[in-house]
């Protein structure tokens, strides 16, 4: 077997790799949802300059199906799980502060910069993403 080989045998096995896999396909899912919501939003419902506005029913729509893809495939098997109430309120408690940063660059990117819609869209999804990651791997499926 080669150093090469060796390397991505050992990247398999780690079970944070694993997880970052997941949560990725599932990210990429859910933000499927949210831009289908999000983007007809912005286009047909608030102005441009508004379009922070169509943030936080895209993020309901997209955060209710991640709860599901992350609890029972992204994180399955990690850690000591308390699943219940209490789990679902850290998890609404994590992406709210995602839709929060979000909201943030969105906002920047509209209101303040003047970019079409969905110029911020990458930005906000991508640093949400990673943000949202380790907190729910530290704080919600833990």
């Amino acid at each position: 077997m080669t150093a090469i080989q060796r390397q991505i045998e050992s990247l398999r096995e780690n079970p944070l790799v694993g997880q970052l896999v997941r949560f990725g396909i599932a990210g990429v899912i859910t933000t499927a949802i949210y831009s289908a919501v999000y983007l007809p939003l912005t286009h047909f419902v608030f102005e441009q300059r508004h379009a922070v506005y169509a943030v936080p029913f895209a993020f309901l729509v997209a955060v209710t199906v991640g709860f599901f893809l992350h609890s029972r495939w992204s994180f399955k098997g990690h850690g000591s799980r308390d699943p219940g109430r209490m789990q679902h309120v850290k998890f609404v408690c994590v992406q709210a502060s995602g839709v929060l940063l979000n909201a943030l660059i969105t906002w920047i990117g509209t209101a303040k910069l003047g970019y079409p819609a969905w110029v911020p869209l990458l930005p906000a999804v991508a640093c949400a993403t990673v943000f949202t990651f380790f907190l729910n791997r530290q704080l919600v499926f833990k």
